[in-house]
């Protein structure tokens, strides 16, 4: 049977769930379509989602329609849950993009066709809620032409679509200027190769809830989009989600491109990479149970399918099976967008950290973008955000499914830290015996923007190449906390000096030795404090115009423009998040539930260093040069750097 693996996307409340429910009603996989509203939903299967009628966690099905198999991940629409919406585009091989005819063009849309785009994903745009009043279907089509691509047809008038079609391949367009006729099999053979490489995007439209609509999108998803390729026998794979069963326990949802797994099968797993050698390190696993998303045994997985697999142990989300050069993309966690504030949590009864740090690890692997650390020297518990709906989900999951109860400091702001001028950083880690490592780094202030750059201009005579390796595989864990306590970024370090010893170097010592030098060339240098900035995008009722651009000079924010829209004015403005956490509720007040505001990270900029704003250290500062060569010898298996 052939296969299609494809996404929806939209912004928060534009229908995708629904959408969905009515596509498992006509492929006979519900009787029913459930309600969001209701909590009833088949793909809102946490009991937060049906409590609080939102999409929490992606989730997939799996349906037939026209003897086609279409396994679809219904995604969160709210952007507090993109790091669910960024780790589907591993399974995809075609989306479809919902927007609402009344609510139109979002940012949000903008956002998530950029990422698609990215990653060369064919796309269907559905206009849903066609039926509402308000609804603008051609205004709606025209904001897709202006703020999506203007490579779009709608397909409603079959007549445009024939000629929009034939004007793209010149055997076609001889044949329609010639008056002879063209079958709608050439007609649809040829949009499909536009879709599939993503040079057109055909519109539909109707109403998923009054079930208008839905067929000819289902039929579009089977005619249009791309089935998987295999690219070989060769295994290459990806787990993009966790899934947690009762019985079976921890089950890892894996899109597979190439070769099969099976049932007992035994596979190598890579846990990391060997500081010494630079290699890949492993361990064995044995599968033991291959399941369909609709919880059934398949016994085998092969190329282009999805199936949760069973018995690999703690693997995390993102982790490649065979040869990563074979997957057709590349998903950073982070790239759609990434936590800016920080939280404290603070357990229920004193004795209840230990309980509240296990939930929290768990947490992190379904979402490594939490990042869970605990500060052992203070007893804290911090956790990354996207915001503060994510909170609230957040508390009421560790409440419901690990039964803590948990309160949350107020939200800080995630800063970052770089040099203040040209230093250089020394070490000589050649006591106490046995040990020699001598490292000199430049190290400069580099554009913003600019991340992390290492070269070095050390001779080999004097620093063997496995030991340079040594050193730049330690440099991001010497860089997640720079003398404020944050991660240092904009950096350019050069290696320019150091030696090792033939007889006294031990295999480990530039792994202890970088966290010194380079955090004596930041001691050096000085610190610059950089706070993140946000790019706004408001859409809001024409009469709170005045108020929110006052609002964004008190947050010390900037308009960069204002264009009237219809009867809403769109506006663009940079926000620092430490102004800005809370101005969505402020939004929602002042406009009566009229306006909309959507962010993403934009920049970094400069701002002042006060005491409030350093970060407490974790684990022991590499300037206290006895205290830390004491704890990385003894647990440099352990992670030295964050404990």
């Amino acid at each position: 049977m052939e296969i299609r693996n494809i996404g929806i996307f939209a912004h928060v409340d534009a229908g995708k769930t629904t959408l969905t429910e009515r596509m498992l009603v006509h492929s006979g996989v519900l009787q029913q379509a459930g309600s969001v509203d209701n909590g009833t939903a088949h793909t809102d299967s946490l009991p937060i989602e049906r409590r609080r009628g939102i999409s929490v966690k992606a989730s997939c099905v799996s349906f037939c329609w026209n003897n086609v198999q279409i396994n679809l991940i219904d995604t969160p629409g709210h952007t507090d849950f993109s790091a669910e919406i960024e780790r589907s585009l591993w399974a995809l091989d075609g989306a479809i993009l919902l927007m609402d005819a009344v609510d139109g063009v979002q940012p949000q849309t903008e956002v998530l066709f950029q990422a698609l785009s990215q990653q060369h994903i064919p796309m269907l745009f559905f206009v849903n809620k066609t039926d509402r009043e308000g609804a603008d279907l051609l205004y709606t089509l025209a904001q897709i032409s202006r703020h999506l691509t203007k490579n779009c047809v709608y397909t409603a008038y079959k007549e445009e679509v024939e000629a929009y079609v034939c004007g793209t391949d010149d055997g076609l367009l001889e044949d329609y200027v010639e008056g002879r006729p063209i079958s709608q099999e050439r007609v649809l053979a040829q949009l499909r190769e536009l879709v599939c490489s993503c040079k057109t995007y055909p519109i539909y439209s109707g109403s998923a809830l009054k079930d208008a609509g839905v067929l000819e999108l289902m039929d579009a998803i089977v005619d249009l989009l791309p089935s998987p390729e295999s690219n070989g026998e060769a295994l290459s794979g990806v787990g993009f989600a966790l899934m947690q069963d009762r019985i079976m326990g921890r089950g890892l949802l894996v899109r597979l491109y190439g070769g099969h797994l099976e049932n007992r099968l035994s596979l190598e797993i890579e846990t990391g990479v060997d500081f010494l050698t630079g290699t890949p390190k492993s361990i064995s696993r044995k599968i033991t149970q291959i399941r369909d998303v609709g919880g059934h045994d398949l016994g085998k997985l092969g190329a282009g399918e999805i199936g949760v697999v069973y018995g690999l142990g703690e693997l995390d989300i993102g982790h490649v099976f065979g040869d990563r050069e074979r997957l057709p993309r590349t998903v950073e966690p982070g790239q759609l967008r990434t936590p800016l504030i920080n939280v404290r949590l603070l357990p229920e009864k004193p004795d209840g950290m230990r309980a509240l740090r296990e939930a929290c690890k768990k947490l992190s692997e379904e979402d490594p973008l939490l990042n869970a650390t605990y500060i052992s020297s203070l007893n804290q518990l911090h956790l990354h955000v996207m915001g503060t709906v994510q909170l609230e989900i957040l508390a009421e999951e560790l409440q419901t499914r690990f039964g803590l109860k948990a309160t949350f400091t107020e939200p800080s702001v995630i800063f970052k830290e770089t040099i203040r001028k040209i230093a250089y950083g020394f070490v000589d880690y050649t006591m106490p015996k046995p040990c020699w490592a001598i490292l000199k780094f430049l190290i400069e202030p580099a554009p913003r923007g600019s991340g992390v750059s290492f070269s070095s201009q050390v001779p080999v005579k004097d620093i063997m190449a496995r030991y340079q390796h040594q050193v730049e595989q330690a440099l991001p864990h010497a860089l997640k906390q720079g003398r404020l306590g944050w991660e240092v970024t904009d950096v350019k370090i050069t290696l320019v000096g150091g030696e090792h010893h033939l007889v006294h170097t031990h295999p480990l010592d530039f792994i202890v030795a970088t966290p010194m030098a380079i955090q004596d060339g930041l001691a050096n240098g000085g610190s610059t404090l950089l706070e993140p900035i946000l790019l706004a995008h408001f859409k809001l009722p024409s009469d709170c115009i005045g108020r929110v651009i006052s609002d964004v000079n008190m947050m010390e924010g900037e308009v960069l423009e204002t264009a009237s829209d219809s009867n809403r004015v769109a506006l663009k403005a940079l926000l620092p998040v430490r102004t800005s956490m809370n101005y969505p509720t402020t939004l929602a007040m002042i406009t009566s539930g009229r306006g909309a505001m959507n962010v993403k990270l934009h920049s970094y900029r400069e701002c002042p260093v006060t005491p409030e704003r350093i970060a407490p250290r974790r684990g022991i500062d590499p300037l206290d040069k006895a205290k830390y060569i004491l704890a990385v010898r003894n647990a440099l298996d352990g992670g030295i750097f964050d404990e």
